[in-house]
């Protein structure tokens, strides 16, 4: 299945992202999680890229991998950063020929050291010529762009954000997936100002439950999220007992989706972590009504 088969009327899309593991125990860890997940029936599994293209064709391996074993498809994320145009050309190709259908395309993160985005010479530097070189190469691969209900945290303005966003869907992108976000409220905004600007494909909103407070915040601060008082102060209360948070930061999740999904949203896209057990209870208590 490609991206944009997943969404659309009668169809309520649900995607799960992991990353690559490190070690050989935590390849079997993640296959042992996406064997309950799967369970889902996702429509697709997403496998991020790592800094400067450090993971690119292990990426391409753990989706070959998940769509052999599952028969799910796979999206393999694709960064511009390190990479010249012809490398990134090479690695489309490699991808392709792997049978991966999906490529999520981003910008990447600056490499470690660099406070700006600076991309090597004969690169690329934003996203949106990334999708365009995609879109160029192969019409046929599915492709996902990410999206900031919050702004991005390198963006001068909201404005700006949404111009940028604008770009890399007018380039050819299929669906927009979310930053990871704790208020509803900002992504309906965000939503409604996709629409005034003449942004038509499906939005899909992030989700990443809260299961570690320490970690949480240390991720917020990185991608800008807000991380409403209401949370963290039921979190901070509850710092040394890993069950309870776990269990606030489900709840939490269990209320943001159910009104996401009365509110019409395309589908949801769990930020799983390589971990299980949040994202399931999740989606036991979703499907319940």
């Amino acid at each position: 299945m490609q991206i944009r088969e997943n969404y659309g009327p009668g169809k309520f899309g649900l995607s799960i992202e992991i990353f690559p593991p490190k070690t050989p125990a935590g390849d079997v860890a993640l296959f042992e999680n996406l064997d309950r997940l799967t369970a889902f029936q996702p429509g697709f599994i997403s496998c991020t890229y790592g800094a400067g293209g450090s993971t690119g064709q292990r990426t391409v391996e753990l989706c070959v991998e998940i769509q052999r074993r599952y028969g799910i498809a796979a999206t393999a994320h694709f960064t511009c950063v390190g990479s010249t145009r012809q490398e990134l050309l090479d690695w489309l190709t490699f991808a392709r020929q792997s049978g991966i259908g999906n490529i999520m395309a981003l910008r990447g993160d600056p490499p470690a050291g660099q406070t700006n985005f600076q991309p090597v010479a004969g690169g690329l530097r934003y996203a949106n010529e990334l999708v365009a070189l995609i879109r160029q190469h192969d019409p046929g691969l599915g492709i996902g762009v990410g999206g900031y209900p919050e702004k991005h945290p390198e963006a001068s303005d909201p404005q700006t954000d949404l111009d940028n966003l604008k770009r890399k869907v007018d380039g050819g992108a299929d669906a927009i997936f979310t930053q990871l976000f704790f208020v509803n409220e900002n992504f309906f905004r965000f939503r409604d100002r996709c629409e005034q600007a003449g942004i038509r494909v499906p939005i899909v909103p992030g989700i990443m439950p809260v299961t570690e407070f320490a970690r949480i915040k240390r991720i917020t601060s990185l991608c800008g999220a807000v991380f409403p008082i209401e949370l963290a102060t039921r979190l901070e209360a509850v710092q040394t007992d890993e069950a309870a948070q776990f269990e606030i930061g489900v709840d939490w999740a269990i209320r943001q989706c159910r009104e996401l999904s009365t509110r019409g949203v395309p589908g949801l896209h769990f930020y799983a972590l390589n971990k299980s057990p949040a994202c399931e209870l999740i989606l036991k208590e979703i499907r319940r009504g």
